[in-house]
C-alpha cells in the first residue's frame, strides 16, 4: 500500500473504532468488526474504499474456504458497518456474499467428563476458574471479570456485570464454588479481581488486569487432550454443559434461561436437543399422562 493510502486508511480505521464505541458495542464486537476490516486490507494490500466488487467477492470466496460461516457473517457485518458509518456509502452486500443460515449444535461433554477435566487440572487458578465457569454457566469474559464485590455470600449469588448485550444479571452461587473461590482468592488477596493476571502470588496481588483469554483457552484445550477427552473443549463448552446437565436434572428451561442470561427462550431450547435423559423423561411423562386416561 502506498504511504498516502496507508495514511488515509489509518484515519478511516480510527474513525471506525470511534463509531463502534459511540454505537455502544461490546469490546468483543468491536474487536470482531475491526478485525474484519484489518483482514481484508491485509489480504489485498489496498484500502477498503478502493476495492472493486470483484475484489470483495474474491476475498469472501477465499474466506469461505479458510474460515467458518460464522466468521464470514461477522466479517460481512463488520465491513457493512465500515461502509455505512465511516465511508457513508451504500453497498449491496447481498450481491457479494450471501451467508447461509447454519444451525449447528454446540459440543458438550458429560458430567463425569467435566469432573475428569477438573481433576486433570493441576494449577489452582485454572481449576478454580473452570469450576467457576461451569458451576454458574458463565461466559469466558464474565468469569474472568468477576470482582470481589460481585460475590454475595449472604444471598449466595453472583452479580454478573455487563454480560452479552451489556446486561447485568444475578446467578446462583453454589456453596462449593464459594468455598473454592475463597480458597483461591486467599492465595493472592487482590483487592479487586478474583482471577488476576500473574505467575505467582506477588504478581497477582499487584496485577492491573485479569488472566488472559487466550491463556485460559489454550490451557483448557491442553488439559482436555491430556484427560483423553476427544470432544473439542473450550471454556464456552463448560457453559453449554452446565445448561445441558441442568436440563437432564429436570430444571425448567425458564430457570436455565435466567441463569444463562438468554434474552429469548428459543436460545435456551437448543439444549433440549443435546440431552438424551431429557428425551427419555419426556417419553415417560407422556406415557404416564396418557396411561391415566380411560380406555376400553
Amino acid at each position: 500500500m502506498k504511504p498516502s493510502e496507508q495514511r488515509r486508511f489509518d484515519a478511516q480505521y480510527k474513525k471506525l473504532l470511534t463509531a463502534l464505541k459511540l454505537n455502544n458495542f461490546s469490546r468483543t464486537t468491536i474487536d470482531i468488526y475491526a478485525r474484519a476490516v484489518r483482514r481484508i486490507v491485509a489480504n489485498t494490500d489496498c484500502p477498503p474504499d478502493r476495492l472493486t466488487k470483484d475484489q470483495y467477492r474474491d476475498h469472501f470466496s477465499a474466506l469461505i474456504d479458510s474460515h467458518s460461516w460464522s466468521t464470514v457473517i461477522s466479517d460481512r457485518a463488520g465491513l457493512a458497518f465500515f461502509f455505512k458509518h465511516v465511508l457513508h456509502k451504500k453497498w449491496d452486500w447481498g450481491a457479494i456474499v450471501k451467508p447461509k443460515r447454519v444451525q449447528t449444535l454446540p459440543d458438550v461433554i458429560t458430567y463425569d467428563q467435566v469432573a475428569q477435566l477438573l481433576t486433570a487440572t493441576r494449577e489452582q487458578r485454572y481449576q478454580s476458574y473452570f469450576l467457576c465457569t461451569y458451576s454458574m454457566g458463565l461466559r469466558l469474559t464474565e468469569s474472568l471479570g468477576l470482582e470481589v464485590d460481585d460475590i454475595d455470600a449472604q444471598q449466595m449469588r453472583v452479580h454478573v456485570r455487563l454480560g452479552k448485550g451489556r446486561k447485568d444479571r444475578y446467578v446462583i452461587l453454589p456453596q462449593q464454588t464459594l468455598i473454592i473461590l475463597r480458597r483461591y482468592w486467599a492465595t493472592h488477596r487482590h483487592p479487586r479481581y478474583i482471577f488476576p493476571a500473574g505467575q505467582n502470588a506477588t504478581e497477582r496481588f499487584r496485577a492491573v488486569k485479569t488472566m488472559s483469554k487466550s491463556g485460559v483457552q489454550r490451557t483448557i484445550r491442553l488439559i482436555a487432550r491430556d484427560a483423553k477427552i476427544r470432544t473439542r473443549v473450550t471454556t464456552h463448552t463448560l457453559r453449554h454443559c452446565y445448561a445441558t446437565h441442568l436440563l437432564e436434572r429436570v430444571l425448567s428451561l425458564r430457570h436455565i434461561q435466567n441463569q444463562l442470561g438468554h434474552e429469548s427462550i428459543n436460545t435456551t431450547l437448543i439444549y433440549a436437543k443435546l440431552t438424551e435423559p431429557a428425551e427419555q423423561l419426556a417419553i415417560t411423562v407422556i406415557n404416564e399422562m396418557i396411561d391415566q386416561l380411560p380406555s376400553k
